[in-house]
């Protein structure tokens, strides 16, 4: 298979260079794409008040309309479906507003890591070069000598102990 990688995005980059108009100039700019799903956000929310609103005047409309001979409660059940569909609009709604906001906070993020990326990449790669090259110790006139026999490193914390031996010490 002789494909390069540029041939795999080919098709993407037709349909980028087609994307043309007001959209997509919101949808490079990640202010814009936050004021543009707020603008939409706040149509839902004046949508889901007045949905509210008329909510209320079905319940009174549904349930008022009794026939001769309903026995108590029949008008609620005949008017259960119609509400029960108008509170599953305004949750739509809510979920649609939460939607908006939470597209707009994801743009944002991914509009940072881009700008991050490049930061990114040339710490990783000063990483590595540490790596493979590591800095020579500082080359003093005597070697390095292990401790001696008397001596105890400090171990401090990490050190075995006992319960009673930690009056030395902080408690946590």
């Amino acid at each position: 298979m002789t494909s390069h990688n540029s041939d795999r995005f080919d098709g993407f980059t037709q349909n980028a260079v087609e994307a043309e108009g007001p959209l997509a100039d919101i949808a490079r700019n990640p202010d814009a794409y936050a004021r543009y799903l707020a603008d939409l956000q706040r149509v839902l929310l004046e949508m889901k008040r007045n949905i509210e609103t008329l909510q209320t005047h079905v319940r009174v409309h549904c349930r008022g309309q009794r026939v001769e001979g309903d026995k108590w409660g029949q008008a609620w059940l005949r008017a259960f479906p119609v509400e029960q569909s108008v509170r599953s609009v305004i949750s739509d709604l809510e979920s649609l507003a939460k939607g908006l906001e939470k597209s707009a906070h994801k743009h944002h993020a991914h509009a940072e890591g881009i700008r991050n990326v490049a930061k990114e990449r040339k710490e990783k790669e000063l990483e590595k070069s540490r790596k493979k090259n590591p800095l020579p110790q500082a080359v003093s006139g005597q070697p390095a000598q292990p401790p001696q026999a008397g001596q105890t490193p400090n171990m401090g914390y990490s050190g075995p102990t006992s319960l009673w031996g930690l009056s030395d010490r902080d408690s946590a």
